[in-house]
């Protein structure tokens, strides 16, 4: 079975194309932070809450893109969502004013907050044999995104160039796609729960537990991916002495587990459940976080600079882990709510986005009240509770698949 069907591979790679500069989006703001707070003097508060605005804002999209998808198609729905993120790229940045950027980042969060259901939806459509293939290589291309963003400032900046460049750049690949997909054909993947028998069918399915598992499923998870990226760096200058040099190569390294996992799984499972995938990976996610939490614990005693090794192996393993869980919680609510995949697959990523807005602050109030490594233990508990709430919608869709 090819991992993309013939008829869908141009939409494929079109929607490939916006899902890496969906990621790249997600990332270029915190990459250039020490610049924006430099340049244009704000506070941390002023910068928090900018960033803030986003991850707002890309909540309210995803609930807002099921309706907008059920109404007008996925062509005029993804083409609106890269069109916010154009609009508001193009213009951040230009002024130092907080309240112009903190509009213009909301605008780039609805965007967001669009883009992602709408290729999710589209992607499960392209998926004829429900394996998760197609869903797990899209999601492969935001972490492309996610890198490279960073990577191209970091280049911007070495040349010498203004780093504000950076988000006009990205704004121009926008704008490009916005008209490659104007004329890209998206009538192969049928229209979302059109009709009046779905409709009412996709009403019973949205009271199952597997619409309500999606959105915990995701919620904690972008938790735990977001409190493990964002904090890593940090933990191993303060915890195992690296330098600082040495400690940012832990980002990197923990999406390169996520990036090989995205694309490894697809190309090495040939099976079509994806429940006990799920399952496995999760279960890895939690065991390299426990594992990296009692390491640090364990440095007290120990030469800590010896521990980094092995860390920087529990760091790849808990990328690894991470991978594949946002694309198949996907893939599993929209074959559970087979009626209602729209709205199911926005409100999953509703739950992703509540997230991406609320464990900043809960993870940044722990480290400062309590220290680090209780902050960090707290990434371990938030990967239980992704795991505890993928093995119970596995359980659910596994039964449903049987009872078909």
């Amino acid at each position: 079975m090819p991992l993309i069907a013939k008829g869908f591979r141009g939409l494929f790679i079109s929607l490939f194309s916006a899902f890496t500069l969906f990621g790249t989006s997600m990332t270029i703001v915190g990459a250039a932070l020490p610049k924006i707070l430099g340049d244009f003097h704000w506070s941390y508060a002023a910068a928090g809450a900018v960033i803030a605005s986003s991850a707002a804002a890309y909540f309210l999209g995803s609930l807002f893109s099921g309706a907008l998808l059920k109404k007008m198609g996925p062509k005029f729905t993804i083409i609106a969502g890269l069109s916010g993120c154009a609009l508001g790229l193009a213009f951040f940045a230009a002024s130092p004013s907080f309240m112009v950027n903190f509009l213009l980042n909301f605008l780039i969060g609805a965007g967001q907050g669009i883009i992602e259901p709408t290729v999710n939806w589209s992607a499960l459509r392209m998926d004829k044999d429900g394996s998760g293939r197609s869903m797990n290589l899209m999601h492969g291309a935001f972490a492309i995104g996610a890198v490279a963003g960073p990577l191209i400032l970091g280049l911007i900046l070495v040349t010498g160039l203004a780093w504000t460049l950076l988000f006009r750049i990205i704004a121009l690949f926008f704008a490009v796609l916005i008209v490659a997909l104007a004329f890209t054909r998206f009538e192969g993947l049928g229209k979302p729960d059109s009709s009046s028998e779905s409709h009412r069918a996709g009403k019973l399915s949205i009271r199952g537990p597997a619409f309500y598992l999606g959105f915990l499923a995701l919620l904690v998870y972008v938790g735990a991916e977001l409190g493990i990226s964002n904090w890593i760096a940090e933990y191993f200058v303060r915890i195992f002495s690296a330098r600082p040099a040495v400690a940012s190569l832990t980002v990197s390294l923990f999406w390169i587990g996520l990036l090989a996992g995205r694309f490894g799984v697809p190309l090495l499972y040939k099976g079509t459940r994806q429940e006990p995938v799920l399952v496995f990976s999760s279960l890895l996610l939690v065991a390299a976080t426990v594992a990296l939490n009692a390491l640090g614990y364990s440095a007290e005693g120990l030469a800590a600079g010896s521990l980094i090794p092995l860390a920087f192996v529990l760091t790849f393993l808990a990328g690894l882990g991470c991978s594949i869980i946002y694309p198949t919680v996907i893939s599993l609510v929209g074959i559970a709510c087979k009626d209602a995949q729209a709205e199911a697959i926005s409100f999953s990523v509703a739950g992703g986005g509540f997230g991406l807005f609320a464990f900043p602050f809960l993870m940044s109030w722990l480290s400062q009240a309590y220290g680090l490594k209780l902050g960090f233990a707290s990434y371990a508990i938030v990967a239980v509770a992704t795991a505890a709430s993928c093995i119970a919608l596995a359980r659910v869709t596994a039964k449903k698949r049987a009872a078909a």
